[in-house]
């Protein structure tokens, strides 16, 4: 393949440079493809997807659901599984009503936590978006009653005297026995089918050499996580990078499938 520059968004959470770490610093051989990297949150880069400025992006697949008409999913390179849900918390214990009357903060709109929050909880109104890694504090503060954890916050939470009210993925797989699907990987349907096989490939072979080689990946994983503890970090890493990663398969096709036909009116 002729070189070719790709314009390609992740987030710094530990999942994504993991798993992209080999791919945009050309330790594997990217067949002509060159990547100029834009790194940000996961709702940012749902905005960026709106405005169709990357070529290949991660997205949540809430997002997704409107945007299908310009990006097409990759089948590597996605934030699924079992057990790895949204968690709404809270100071102390709260009742179904006070959740539904309250202020509740989200990881923002297009996220994924915020649909699985829109189809438990249909009756809440109240809402407002925030970086993700903002909620615990806000819920802390009492600028919430209550908030939607997403990341490594599940890991966090707790210790900061927080308790679980409920575990949207929980929620999600009881009513639909599937995994649950947070984020994928999408490519423009402007790059050709080539180009696109190719990135999952690559996507692919990339997730391989870092769990062959995390020695090498993880000073640039804790290059955008600073601030993470290490155990939490490779917690993270540990419950999104799996076998649905590598390649959704038609179990996570048919997951994917119905979060869009549950998508509240």
């Amino acid at each position: 393949m002729a070189p070719m520059n790709i314009t390609l968004g992740f987030s710094p959470c530990p999942n994504d440079t993991f798993m992209f770490a080999a791919l945009v610093n050309g330790w594997i051989d990217t067949h002509g493809l060159q990547f100029d990297v834009r790194m940000d949150d996961v709702e940012t880069l749902n905005q960026w997807a709106g405005e169709n400025r990357l070529q290949v992006t991660k997205m949540s697949f809430h997002r997704s659901l409107s945007l299908n008409t310009t990006y097409t999913l990759l089948s590597s390179g996605a934030a699924l599984g079992n057990g790895c849900g949204p968690l709404v918390i809270a100071k102390n214990t709260l009742s179904r009503e006070e959740i539904i009357h309250g202020q509740v903060a989200l990881p923002g709109y297009w996220t994924t936590a915020h649909l699985l929050f829109r189809i438990f909880y249909p009756e809440a109104i109240h809402k407002s978006f925030l970086v993700f890694n903002k909620i615990e504090d806000t819920v802390l503060t009492d600028k919430a009653i209550a908030g939607v954890i997403i990341h490594e916050n599940r890991f966090t939470y707790a210790d900061k005297g927080l308790v679980k009210i409920v575990d949207l993925g929980e929620a999600w797989e009881n009513q639909t026995g599937l995994p649950i699907p947070l984020g994928g990987i999408f490519a423009s349907r402007s790059l050709s089918p080539e180009t696109k096989s190719l990135i999952e490939a690559l996507i692919r072979e990339s997730i391989h050499f870092a769990w062959d080689h995390p020695d090498q990946v993880m000073p640039y994983v804790r290059q955008y996580a600073q601030e993470m503890d290490e155990e939490v970090m490779m917690s993270h890493i540990r419950l999104y990078v799996n076998d649905f990663s590598l390649d959704l398969g038609e179990k996570g096709q048919k997951s994917v499938a119905c979060l869009k036909n549950l998508l509240p009116s």
